[in-house]
């Protein structure tokens, strides 16, 4: 399984960008995608999870108090691709925004070290 992410960039305070993380490879029929984010000097911390299940109609999310009402996770299974569509950033939204899958099953965790696959690095930078 690979996942690559992308969408970063530079922003204004208060504006918007789209992450994508498309995977390819056996993701299996249930699977969960979060993003997590790593800031110099801080540590890595939990923005938000989408779980998906062949039989399921919608998706469960879960967002980071810090993000919720303003960024928004999605998906795509016909590519299958999961999106972060983040509004009214904030300087301290700056960070290196990585991708990561679990593929044992479509309990949500926030725990980073129960992520199997990873994807690159993609730098969000808001500017005051």
């Amino acid at each position: 399984v690979q996942l690559q992410a992308s969408g970063g960039g530079l922003v204004q305070t208060g504006g918007s960008l789209r992450l994508s993380c498309a995977a390819s490879g056996r993701t299996g029929s249930s699977y969960v995608i979060s993003w997590f984010r790593k800031a110099p000097g801080k540590e890595r911390e939990f923005v938000a999870a989408i779980s998906w299940r062949s039989s399921w109609r919608s998706s469960v999310t879960d967002y980071a108090d810090s993000v919720k009402g303003r960024f928004n996770i999605s998906r795509d299974n016909a590519k299958p691709t999961v999106y972060l569509q983040m509004n009214s950033l904030k300087p301290e939204d700056t960070a290196d925004y990585h991708c990561a899958l679990d593929t044992a099953g479509n309990t949500i965790t926030r725990i980073a070290d129960r992520y199997r696959y990873w994807g690159q690095g993609t730098q969000v930078t808001v500017s005051s």
